[in-house]
């Protein structure tokens, strides 16, 4: 059985509305955390599970600026 994806950020509840930029704010205080302490995160990319260094964090933040 397949769960439709539904995008939370259209939700009448505007606590699960919110939690949208809640969760991006986390994910950026956690790459924040990873850069100042040097140490690696742990994510998943394209549904595959990823090891991003601290070095690769800084140049993907120089990148976009």
């Amino acid at each position: 059985m397949t769960i439709p994806n539904k995008d939370i950020r259209n939700s009448l509840d505007p606590d699960i509305a919110g939690s949208y930029y809640a969760m991006q704010r986390a994910g950026q205080a956690a790459i924040d955390l990873a850069i100042q302490t040097n140490t690696a995160i742990v994510t998943t990319v394209d549904g595959k599970i990823v090891r991003i260094t601290a070095a690769e964090l800084i140049k993907q933040r120089q990148l976009s600026a």
